[in-house]
């Protein structure tokens, strides 16, 4: 019998009362409350945007039934730009939240009582894309020129790299405040943008370029990526609530929940265009293309994980640190003005949950992982 038949009649046996449940909700509500008669565990999940590849592994955790089969009733709450996920867990309005380090730890410098409990995405996945006519390769070629960025704390990778050149951000270029895609540089308004790997990236090459009348080709821009340049800062992580990691039932559900994430990636990692198809099922506003693109690059951040998905690198977490106490923005602030305390990450819950799943035969490490290769449709069909 398959190991996944033999692991989930197991499981079924001991939560025969588990039933799969769980849905994409716009907004927030109050925190989970326990089961009253022995049922599967209410989790409520805050995402950090809206429903989209980004998030495909939890998304394919609860239709593919890993997190039911760990007694787990997971809602997945829709982010925004409204919802700051990090601050929605500190006041008990979830019960785990997804959310980039910098601006996790910058809440928690602030009071937030969270905790990264499983860092999904091993890379950052932060670009900034130019047209290649414009020769900006590299981060010194940005000086002179327009740069978009987001702000909202998603600019640091740029300064601090902007700044590893000997570019003064907030006098060397022309800072402009960028809109969440990329009409920008597609309209010649700005000469580098910022851009997602795997979301405003894949937004200009489902662009129509008006000299030839095809789609824009990669050959077409430049990319500086981040990981390359040593200012790269961790992004997606699963943060959980400080002071509830001292009760040892909601410890439990950590490394419950954890293990469903982290099965519900490995999944989507050998089967993405399944998880395209949950995604869009989920009610994503992007299409089926853009859809698997995001997929596929959000894979590339997680796979391989030498040490176990989720298992926060030290080394990557100190640069993120660095980063984030010395790079600034143009009104000259850092994230951070002091070192994070001992308490703002554990590998405890993380290290548990890929226990039990490589003795259940999960692949954790993906070391063999491939890309696939994506097609993108016009406007990411």
């Amino acid at each position: 019998m398959p190991r996944t038949a033999i692991r989930r009649l197991a499981l079924a046996a001991a939560l025969a009362v588990a039933a799969t449940a769980c849905s994409v909700t716009p907004e927030g509500g109050g925190s989970s409350p326990p089961p009253s008669d022995g049922g599967p565990q209410p989790v409520r999940l805050q995402l950090q945007w809206a429903t989209q590849g980004q998030f495909a592994g939890y998304i394919a955790a609860v239709e593919q039934g890993f997190y039911a089969e760990r007694g787990l009733d997971v809602q997945i709450l829709e982010g925004g730009v409204d919802i700051v996920p990090q601050t929605v867990l500190a006041q008990g309005q979830a019960d785990f939240a997804i959310a980039w380090v910098p601006k996790a730890l910058a809440s928690r410098e602030q009071g937030a009582g969270i905790t990264d409990v499983a860092q999904i995405f091993q890379r950052s996945g932060t670009y900034q894309v130019s047209f290649a006519d414009r020769g900006i390769r590299t981060p010194a070629d940005l000086r002179g020129k327009k740069v978009g960025n987001w702000g909202f704390g998603n600019e640091f990778e740029l300064f601090a790299g902007m700044t590893q050149a000997g570019i003064t951000p907030a006098t060397d270029v022309t800072l402009v405040q960028q809109q969440f895609d990329m009409q920008a540089l597609l309209n010649g308004e700005i000469d580098a943008a910022q851009a997602m790997s795997y979301n405003e990236y894949a937004q200009v090459l489902e662009a129509t370029n008006p000299a030839t009348g095809q789609l824009y080709q990669p050959s077409d821009f430049s990319i500086i990526d981040w990981n390359e340049t040593g200012t790269a800062m961790l992004q997606d992580a699963i943060w959980a609530g400080t002071e509830r990691l001292q009760d040892p039932a909601y410890q439990d559900i950590t490394t419950r929940f954890i293990a469903g994430s982290i099965e519900g990636w490995a999944y989507c990692r050998d089967n993405p265009e399944s998880c395209r198809d949950m995604v869009v099922a989920a009610g994503s506003t992007l299409g089926a293309s853009h859809q698997l693109w995001q997929v596929n690059e959000v894979n590339k951040l997680i796979w391989p994980s030498p040490n176990g998905a989720g298992v926060i690198d030290e080394a990557a977490w100190a640069q993120t640190v660095q980063v984030a106490r010395t790079a600034v923005n143009a009104d000259g602030e850092t994230v951070l003005t002091r070192d994070p305390d001992p308490e703002a990450y554990t590998n405890e819950y993380v290290q548990a949950a890929l226990e039990q799943l490589r003795a259940e035969g999960v692949d954790v490490t993906g070391e063999g992982f491939q890309p696939i290769e994506v097609t993108l449709s016009p406007g990411g069909a």
